[in-house]
């Protein structure tokens, strides 16, 4: 079975002749660079031999330094000094709860938040892309030419206005995209074609800032998500922060400077790597005041204030688990990605909720790299050959906005990528000539609930009465993630559409409230769906009725006017309620009392069609 779209248009590789692409993973700690050569993934590296280049930059008035440089000016000079920059991309300030203990000088921008340098203001994708730059000029260096493009991997939770600022990053510093790629998919890629795994497996993402889960079918060269799950803001940062608030309390510190605070998360983060290998470690400092720190950290301590984060990982994997339908007993293997992975509590967790040890045969630091440089060699052209396929989900739901608030999804979560689905709407009012589309993301039923993604208007269509119209509206989501829609009104042909390129500065605690509210929430979502379902039928008949009093009233006499009325009044009555019974009952009384008025109506209206006409002419 081959790749589709095995290169990209106009990437089509002639015979002998090999294109130099890469795959690159982005990382809020640490990002890397990998090509394929003679066959095989390597990571490429810097002229001092090492492959992990320190997501780190640092800018002063002398020009911009990335990496191993910019990460010893860390204490020094914290407040130009950027690290986890990824936590920021398609950020605004008012998502980061802890904006105020970060050593940066923010800037309220619209849309996404800017950091103001020595070297001016600088948006998170300028930051992305110095790093970026950096990994593009290490490859062309090591493999002797321009590259042709790069796969660069994305935390599979990332929302669409991430997965843009990343592409957008990735433009700014000169690279051609070939393909977003989930990160839990790059790693699955590296797997499964060295070691020629089939079966179903997990793979558990836990990086510098993000945790993704994806539950894969690998089975005769064909890559299939059957779920994903995880936490856009949980990773290894936030152990690193437990360790420096255990670090305050022991030592009975208040109250730091930037230059303070920074150093101690250094320690926190170094004391954390430590541990790894070692059951104590010892924290010295000197803070700026001249007062010392001198510590004894142990392994049980340091599980004991990270099990919480340990336990906020289970919970997405627990829920992959339960979308995919798939029991701990049917998993063949936990596939362990990301440098915070190499935690023991980490691995002794996983091992333990699955019954068997994860899989660490690959560095956890370098995995999603090849993976990436995997794909990018066969998008490239290079392996047109290969015997395997890539099949991707979208992590949530898309739909439209429907009246009375509601959401009907168009394509439901983990519909595997690139797609296009349409479905057929209609108007709602006699002669409305627009119809206004509005684009959510989500699992809960009402448009309150879920993530405003974009909007626009479909005009010109055609004067009918309400529900006569038939505007087909298709969604169409790309390999990358990123979605196009498009409206249609079928009988006049006129057309609009948008790429849904969504503000930056969403918040990071809707995604995960997405579907864990859609769970414990289901009953009552269920409920006012059905309740905004009655009031929408309730509404569109007492318009019908209105407008049918206004034409043919004459038809009833005195009381049944007044009857009809009344029976109005208790619909609306109904309708500013939140008695799904209630607008039912009120409703149909209105029904049955109208009933003999629409059948004079129609008579009335028979009389009129015939008038003027004898038999033969009909």
């Amino acid at each position: 079975m081959a790749l589709l779209q095995i290169a990209e248009p106009g990437l089509s590789t002639a015979p002998h002749q090999h294109r130099l692409a890469v795959g690159i993973d982005l990382g809020t700690t640490n990002s890397l660079v990998a090509t394929v050569r003679s066959g095989s993934a390597t990571c490429l590296p810097d002229e001092s031999g090492r492959t992990l280049l320190p997501s780190v930059v640092h800018y002063s008035e002398a020009g911009t330094v990335v990496g191993h440089a910019a990460q010893a000016e860390q204490s020094r000079d914290p407040h130009n000094t950027i690290v986890s920059v990824k936590r920021f991309m398609g950020r605004g300030l008012t998502d980061l709860p802890d904006a105020s203990a970060l050593p940066y000088r923010f800037v309220d921008a619209p849309g996404m938040l800017q950091l103001s340098t020595r070297s001016g203001v600088k948006s998170p994708v300028e930051v992305s892309a110095d790093i970026l730059r950096t990994l593009k000029e290490r490859a062309e260096q090591s493999l002797g030419g321009e590259l042709t493009g790069a796969v660069i991997t994305v935390p599979a939770y990332f929302d669409d206005a991430q997965r843009q600022a990343t592409k957008d990053a990735a433009r700014v510093a000169g690279l051609n995209v070939l393909r977003l790629l989930n990160e839990p998919t790059a790693a699955a890629i590296a797997y499964g074609l060295d070691n020629g795994s089939e079966g179903v497996y997990v793979v558990y993402d836990l990086g510098g800032g993000t945790f993704d889960v994806s539950i894969l079918k690998l089975s005769r060269g064909v890559f299939e998500v059957l779920s994903t799950s995880g936490d856009s803001a949980l990773g290894g940062d936030d152990f690193d922060q437990r360790i420096f608030c255990w670090i305050l309390s022991e030592s009975r510190l208040s109250a730091l400077g930037a230059h303070d605070t920074r150093l101690l998360l250094t320690r926190a983060r170094e004391a954390k790597e430590a541990l790894t290998e070692h059951t104590e470690t010892r924290i010295t400092a000197i803070l700026s005041d001249g007062e010392s720190i001198d510590l004894i950290l142990d392994q049980a301590t340091f599980h004991e204030i990270s099990q919480t984060l340990i336990d906020k990982t289970l919970l997405p994997v627990r829920k992959a688990l339960r979308d995919a339908k798939i029991g701990v007993d049917e998993v063949k293997g936990v596939v362990m990605v990301g440098g915070a992975t190499r935690m023991p509590q980490v691995q002794k967790a996983v091992g333990a909720l699955f019954g068997q040890p994860p899989l660490t045969n690959l560095d956890p630091d370098k995995v999603v790299a090849l993976g990436a440089a995997m794909q990018a060699d066969v998008l490239a052209g290079n392996k047109g050959n290969d015997d395997w396929l890539l099949l991707d989900v979208i992590p949530l739901s898309l739909g439209l906005e429907t009246m009375g608030g509601l959401v009907e999804k168009v394509i439901p979560r983990n519909s595997t990528i690139p797609t296009a689905r349409a479905q057929e709407f209609t108007t709602f009012k006699d002669g409305q000539s627009a119809m206004a589309i509005h684009v959510l993301q989500g699992e809960r039923e009402l448009v309150a609930d879920c993530r405003s993604l974009a909007r626009f208007v479909l005009h010109g269509i055609p004067p009918m009465v309400a529900g006569a119209a038939r505007i087909r509206v298709t969604f169409q989501v790309d390999a990358d993630g990123l979605l196009s829609v498009t409206a249609r009104e079928q009988s006049s042909g006129v057309e609009a559409s948008i790429e849904v390129k969504p503000s930056y500065g969403l918040s990071d605690d809707e995604i995960s409230r997405m579907l864990t509210e859609s769970l414990s929430n289901v009953q009552g979502d269920i409920e006012a769906r059905k309740l905004r379902e009655a009031i929408v039928d309730a509404q569109s008949l007492t318009e019908a009725t209105r407008s049918a009093l206004a034409n043919d009233g004459d038809l009833l006499d005195a009381s049944e006017r007044t009857a009809i009325d009344a029976a109005l009044a208790a619909v609306d009555l109904a309708t500013q309620g939140d008695s799904t019974r209630i607008v039912n009952d009120a409703a149909a009384a209105l029904s049955r009392l109208t009933d003999p008025f629409a059948e004079r109506r129609m008579n009335r209206n028979i009389q009129r069609a015939l008038k003027g006409h004898n038999i033969s002419e009909l």
